[in-house]
């Protein structure tokens, strides 16, 4: 299990990715995004996270606490996560896909992209 801001998880992206592989992976954390996005902005902005983030199980998550995820994630200082800015987030908070992100890079190079 992980900590970040005081929520904690359990890692299961390195399980999903040995299940799914590499490509099948990032297809569903595509659609994670997706789901949690507002549809008019194309980005997840507070305000989208809270609406949505009861589907994930996080209904129980403080204002203060979602609002941390975003800022946390937010690498261009927009307020809100594109697509990019989650995925890299959501590797940040796996410390399982962290050394498994390493694999993947040397088999890519191995294979010639």
């Amino acid at each position: 299990m992980a900590s970040r801001n005081g929520v904690v998880f359990e890692d299961f992206f390195p399980a999903m990715v040995e299940r799914l592989g590499a490509d099948g992976f990032m297809t569903e954390l595509c659609n994670g995004f997706r789901l949690l996005m507002d549809g008019d902005k194309g980005v997840i902005t507070f305000d989208s996270l809270k609406r949505n983030s009861a589907t994930l199980g996080l209904q129980n998550l403080s204002d203060e606490e979602l609002r941390s995820m975003v800022t946390e994630g937010d690498l261009d200082g927009d307020g809100a996560l594109n697509q990019m800015e989650f995925c890299i987030l959501m590797f940040r908070l796996s410390p399982g896909l962290m050394t498994t992100s390493r694999q993947w890079l040397e088999e890519a190079i191995l294979n010639g992209f």
